[in-house]
Formats: structure tokens, sequence, C-alpha cells
């Protein structure tokens, strides 16, 4: 099998609102240490160090503000591969033509994110046939009783020799998709869109491991599937000493008005040192001085937020999943209460969007080095879940 990498895109569909299973919106819940979407991603990564595939085209709800967050919490994962982001449209199949058309492969192959549990080997089967026929899905057979229901009641039975169910990726010549896709919308999915243009699609056995993540059960799946057991929790504190003529940085949040900041190697972001650390404990890790050190001058004056998306990036990689981190900052100057929500906001960019924390102020009551006003003190508390990966 020989497939060139200039001639494939990979579009992973993360655009929708997953509203049958409720709460955070799927493709962004934590599985395994990862986003939902990014474990598609990491398996078109593998294609892309074996030289199977071009790039990576996201699709992501076209309310997301920030999606710059991706590339910088995930960057380690995904390293030097293409990734292109863009905002999807009011339906899938707006999405999927958003995707596609901002893709620049000859062929494209297109992905639900909600299907983590994709192998690179299907993914080569797939490409392998569409560049032969010009399209390829993947199916696996019906093992159950089909039958057919009419106002509501059963009137019959289904040949079930006849009937294939279709999962995604599915795989196609990108010009004649986007004239398929643009014929109209209401098509299930892409392979409705190109039979109803005419023309013929081949398939591949599919993969049961591949189920789509819908509904609540369907998620309880996927984290058994992942091993998600055992948990570990990390404390990490930190301080730093206020001084004149240095801007105050605190959860990667500079605190406009601030008579003064905090003295250290970097930006003294006492927030981000305390969670790195909370983080990197729970995991078994060193702590940000040893990964960090303040001897090296590369990080004279680094901004800690992106060392704390680099933190993340490493115990992610090493298969955990942070669940949550609780954060309590002491200091007496200046007051802090206004600036908690762009603090938590920060620092959940550096998760990838994910809102796994809390953040608490406290005063020094005029009472020791946080009371006269001398240092901010922070104490972090990270919960970290083992995946078993």
């Amino acid at each position: 099998m020989s497939i060139r990498r200039s001639s494939w895109s990979f579009v992973c569909v993360a655009a929708g609102t997953g509203s049958r299973l409720g709460g955070t919106r799927k493709q962004f819940r934590s599985l395994g240490g990862l986003p939902l979407w990014a474990w598609s991603c990491r398996t078109a990564k593998v294609l892309w160090d074996m030289g199977a595939m071009g790039e990576v085209i996201l699709v992501l709800p076209s309310d997301m503000e920030d999606h710059s967050s991706i590339r910088c919490a995930f960057g380690e994962l995904l390293g030097p591969m293409p990734l292109v982001t863009v905002p999807g449209g009011i339906d899938r199949h707006a999405s999927v033509l958003a995707g596609v058309g901002a893709a620049s492969g000859d062929m494209v192959m297109v992905h639900d994110a909600a299907r983590p549990f994709l192998s690179e080997d299907l993914c080569l089967r797939l490409m392998e046939v569409a560049e032969e026929t010009g399209a390829a899905i993947p199916v696996v057979r019906c093992n159950d009783s089909v039958r057919y229901v009419k106002d509501g009641v059963i009137k019959g039975t289904l040949d079930r020799s006849s009937l294939l169910l279709t999962q995604t990726p599915q795989a196609f010549d990108r010009e004649r998709l986007i004239s398929a896709l643009l014929r109209g919308g209401g098509f299930k999915d892409e392979a409705e869109a190109w039979l109803d243009a005419g023309w013929d699609i081949g398939w591949v056995e599919g993969d049961r491991k591949l189920f789509k993540v819908t509904e609540d059960w369907d998620w309880k799946v996927a984290v058994a599937m992942t091993g998600g057991l055992g948990f570990r929790c990390g404390h990490g504190y930190d301080v730093h000493p206020l001084v004149p003529g240095r801007p105050l940085v605190l959860g990667g949040v500079t605190i406009e008005g601030a008579p003064m900041g905090l003295l250290g190697h970097s930006d003294g972001d006492v927030v981000c040192h305390a969670i790195a650390d909370a983080i990197l404990g729970a995991a078994g890790e060193p702590d940000i001085g040893t990964l960090f050190p303040a001897s090296d001058e590369a990080y004279r004056g680094a901004y800690s937020l992106d060392l704390l998306r680099q933190v993340y990036a490493r115990v992610v990689e090493l298969g955990f999943t942070v669940e949550w981190v609780d954060v309590t900052i002491m200091a007496q100057v200046p007051r802090l209460s206004s600036w908690i929500s762009p603090i938590k906001s920060e620092i959940s960019s550096a998760f990838g969007g994910l809102n796994l924390i809390n953040v608490k102020v406290k005063s020094g009551e005029h009472v020791g080095s946080v009371g006269r006003g001398e240092c901010v003190i922070c104490h972090s508390v990270a919960t970290l879940r083992c995946s078993g990966l």
C-alpha cells in the first residue's frame, strides 16, 4: 500500500452541542486524560508520523471564542503535525462543508469526534479503497433482529442479512464530496450525500469499538474502556515577595493598578506555580523548579501560564486526567475578589478550555508576612485520575 501524505486531509467534526448527553459538550469531556476530540486527532497524528496524512482540520463550535487554546494545551501531543481549526455551522452538514472546504488534500477523511476509539489500521484500509473507488466507508453487520414500525405499532421484520451499520471516518475525493454536499442539506452523513449524487461507494469492515458516544450509557462504556480507575491527589505551594517596579501576575492575569509585583526569575506567578506543583505531585513528577530551573536563562521572565500549559500536556501524555484543581490565594493587598473570574478563565485555557478550576482568595488579616503586605502565598490541591492507558 502506497498512500501519499500530500493527498489526504483528516477532518474531525467537533462542532455539535452534545445535548443528548447533557452537561459539558461531549467533545470537550475529559476521557482518559484527553478531551474526546483529541482521541481521533491522536490517531491522525500516528498517520501523519507514518507519512500517510497531510493535515488535520478540527471543526469547532462557532460560539467557541478561543480556538488558540487547543494548540497551546495540546501542542506537545500533536507535535509538528499541521492543525487548522475552523468554526462549524448551524448543523452537521454546514460544519462538514466548512471543514472539507478548509482542507487542502485531494482526498479527505471525515470523522465524528464523538467516536474516540479509531485505529490507524481502519483508516489505512479506508484510504486504500477510497483511492481506488473515489469513496469508502466502514460498516459493521447488524447482529440484532430488526423490526419496522408504523403508527407506533410493530408491523414486521426486515432481512438483516442485507443491512449494514455505517460508522465514521468516511473517505472521499474532496472535490466530488463538496459537489455532493452542495446539492442540498438534510443528509444523515456524507455517504448519503454521495449516493444521492448517483455515485457508487466502496466499503471496508468497520470496528465495533468505534461506537459513537451519544448518551450516558455510551459515556460510561467509554470510561470503562479507558480503565478510568484510581485517583491521586497532589499539593502545591508557592510564595514570592512583593516589590515595586514589577507587574503583579496571578493565574496568567496582570492585575491592573497593583502597586507592587512579585519578585521571581519568571513572572513570579504564584498561582500557576502552585497549580503546576499540585498537578506534578499527583502524577509523581518532579516539581516545577526542577523542570524549569531558575538557573536556566531560557526561563527568565517566562510567562508562567505557558509553563502550566506544558505541565498539563506532560501529565496528559503520561495518561492522567486532571479532574479538579482547588486554589487558595493569600494576599493582603491588592483586593483580588473581582479578579477571580478572569483568573479561572485563563487557567481553564491552559487546560484546553476544560473548566476544572476553583479559586478562592483570603486576606492575611494583617498577620504575618502576608498581612504586612510583604508577599503573596498560594496553596493548590489537584485531583488526578489514573487512566490506566
